[in-house]
């Protein structure tokens, strides 16, 4: 960015400024209607009623004057019928969405330029899965729910004093209005449906309607970083699932199975060769795979079955299952297929052979949104099944459960002859429990199956130690700030490791191996971002400490701190981030809303509220914040105030649910802070005293 000419610099910036003057409409652009280039959202088959049709229609057109009335209404009408949605085409812009350096947006405050910033990262084409769906990642996680919207906030943004705060209702801006400079600048709500509502059926009228919208995570909340942060959470979680379930450090020629290269699940293929084992991945899209392989994260690609499980070719990379496990060498392997295919073809090699070919296995599927997209049936091809997806829903729902049952019956024999499976927190158990797929676990609570989740067994513990996703964003886009705040974090990091207990050390000297080696990974996409999983002390340093250099001119422009929502107090999700909560209260959303409550009144520059995500609609409640640090005493007081907040919330819940590690964690943080006062439990030492009770 830094070497980009003056003339290119102002007309960006002029392209900005034009991006951010409203809602284009004298004249309308012309409609180009849908980019052939790019990949799109599936159909959606909202089902709507013709008065719910007209209803639709109504409100889209609520964002323009009469005038323009006759010329929308038929092209909106159109992709209503043809789309399921009215994404509003006409008004995608023609300017090249990226995270454009900060002192480039037109705005009257750094802080409405980083949301800006953030808000068009998420929009770039090389990080976002549908980009003029205005879909960043999980076939449904939507930034806006139309084009409409994106002009308007884009508008409020530039317009925005620090006396203001934007209203977002799922997608929508409902203003700007009237706050305090300690205020956030942006309150975000995506999906927040009366709970009796909040079905997967309803969702989709409600979207189709454009009054509600399903935000993913850090779709909805502007906050995505592309998949590097997803690498780096599954990396620690092959780390330690190698430590739990095979009692080792050392992955090399051990082999991971499972499924996904979209948004979220392209990650898996660079995770596993971090981790140093052997990744192989199924999709079925041809175009993700096409693009994890040209970034290089997949190392080959293959479309036969036989050379994926027998010897594929004599190149230097191209090794079999065999060679690789036996020869020890990391190998990111993508297998243009269907998963379930994969898993029946492992099987039949166990049954023949004797041979198990496969240490772990996951999915990472888009299970949340299983029949519009999120998970594709064997027996149909990619192209067959998108189809089957509009013309026949029922026939494609029954496909769907069919290949869940099929795909659990292989892992299952796989599991017993010797093989770890984990869910990932996608509803994979969940919908495969649905489709009557053997997943139950004998014994077991509401949240437990048959396998553990990555939380109950891998991540959760780690949650409790409050260690999670901590992110940041060079606004400068300058490739030398990332490499100086990757430098400030480590030595943080490395200080801190010093005088902590080994159990906390093996997580800080995971995460100083993966921001050391961060840079040769080449993970940045998009915006000149970084993720690293922390404790409180950790996050609280590594913000103080970048805050000072931009303070000192180390770092040439602020910097925006947010974190991934699945984290220690972000999200209440029973089947993924709280399953681990056996304390009766892993249904309950308490501190997923305390924690966006008390995150802005702690110094967050904008904070999210989300129905949805990861496990999907109805099934979680989740939350997350982005804080512009700009070299101010103001910025570190809100970032030491807030970041400390951030992580006790979560804390001190799952210390109140029993968790162990929790309560040391918590109390060591009251005994370094005495303004923290949180209620203890008192465990019950004689379960006798129950059974009496209980008895008379």
């Amino acid at each position: 960015v830094k070497s980009d000419p003056p003339q290119k610099i102002l007309s960006m910036m002029s392209s900005l400024k034009e991006i951010c003057s409203g809602l284009p409409l004298d004249p309308l652009p012309s409609n180009r209607g849908r980019d052939p280039d790019v990949p799109h959202a599936p159909i959606r088959t909202p089902n709507l009623t013709a008065e719910e049709k007209r209803l639709a229609l109504r409100n889209a057109l609520r964002y323009f004057p009469p005038s323009h009335h006759a010329t929308l209404a038929p092209e909106f009408a159109q992709e209503l019928w043809q789309y399921g949605h009215i994404y509003m085409y006409r008004f995608c812009p023609t300017l090249h969405m990226r995270a454009y350096p900060i002192d480039q947006y037109p705005c009257r405050t750094r802080q409405a330029a980083s949301i800006m910033l953030m808000i068009m990262n998420n929009l770039d084409p090389a990080v976002a899965q549908f980009p003029q769906e205005l879909v960043t990642y999980g076939g449904n996680g939507q930034v806006f729910s139309n084009w409409a919207q994106f002009h308007l906030v884009m508008h409020y943004l530039s317009e925005m004093t620090e006396e203001q705060t934007l209203v977002m209702y799922s997608g929508h801006p409902m203003g700007l209005f009237p706050s305090l400079p300690s205020s956030p600048r942006a309150i975000i709500t995506n999906g927040m449906v009366i709970p009796n509502y909040s079905s997967k059926n309803q969702y989709e009228k409600m979207f189709a309607l454009g009054v509600s919208m399903y935000g993913q995570m850090t779709a909805g909340s502007y906050c995505y970083i592309g998949p590097q942060g997803i690498v780096h959470g599954t990396m620690l979680t092959v780390l330690n699932a190698g430590r739990r379930y095979l009692g080792s450090d050392d992955l090399r020629g051990r082999v991971l199975v499972t499924s996904g290269l979209g948004g979220m699940s392209g990650a898996q293929a660079k995770a596993a060769v971090i981790a140093g084992c052997i990744g192989v991945i199924a999709e079925v899209d041809e175009a993700p795979l096409r693009k994890r392989h040209e970034q290089g994260w997949l190392m080959e690609v293959t479309s036969s079955m036989d050379q994926c499980i027998k010897r594929i070719s004599n190149s230097y990379y191209f090794v079999s299952f065999r060679e690789a496990k036996s020869s020890k060498t990391p190998l990111s392997l993508g297998f243009h297929g269907n998963i379930v295919d994969l898993w029946e073809r492992l099987l039949l090699e166990y049954e023949r052979t004797g041979e198990l070919l496969v240490d772990l296995g996951s999915d990472q599927t888009s299970l949340h949104n299983p029949y519009n997209g999120g998970y594709y049936p064997v027996r149909l091809s990619f192209h067959q099944a998108n189809q089957l997806m509009t013309t026949d829903p029922n026939r494609f729902r029954t496909m769907v459960q069919e290949s869940l049952r099929r795909q659990i019956k292989a892992i299952n024999k796989l599991s017993d002859a010797g093989m770890f499976f984990w869910d990932y927190g996608n509803a994979f158990l969940l919908e495969a429990q649905r489709a009557g797929a053997e997943v139950e676990k004998v014994g077991g609570g509401a949240t437990e199956f048959r396998y553990p989740s990555y939380v109950q067994h891998i991540m959760g513990d780690i949650f409790s130690l409050g260690f999670g996703p901590f992110r940041w964003v060079c606004t400068s886009g300058d490739p030398q700030d990332l490499s100086i705040t990757d430098n400030i974090a480590a030595t943080v990091l490395e200080e801190i490791s010093a005088s902590v207990n080994n159990q906390i050390r093996q997580q800080y000297n995971d995460n100083i191996r993966w921001i050391r080696e961060a840079g040769k990974h080449k993970m940045v996409v998009g915006s000149q971002a970084r993720i690293l999983y922390s404790d409180q002390k950790g996050r609280v340093c590594i913000a103080l400490a970048i805050n000072q250099a931009i303070a000192d001119g180390r770092v040439s422009a602020p910097v925006v701190i947010s974190r991934d929502h699945h984290d220690v107090s972000g999200t209440d999700s029973p089947f993924r981030e709280t399953s681990n909560v056996y304390d009766g209260s892993a249904f309950c959303a308490d501190m997923a809303v305390q924690n966006f409550v008390g995150d802005a009144f702690r110094g967050a520059t904008w904070v999210a509220l989300h129905n949805g995500g990861g496990v999907g609609w109805g099934e979680v409640m989740n939350g997350g914040f982005g804080l512009l640090l700009d070299g101010s005493e103001e910025a570190a007081k809100r970032a030491s105030l807030m970041l400390n907040w951030d992580v006790s919330n979560g804390v001190a819940r799952r210390c109140w649910s029993g968790n162990s590690n929790a309560y040391e964690t918590i109390q060591r943080t009251m005994e370094g802070n005495r303004q923290l006062r949180v209620t203890m439990p008192f465990p019950v030492q004689d379960e006798r005293v129950l059974d009496r009770a209980l008895q008379g």
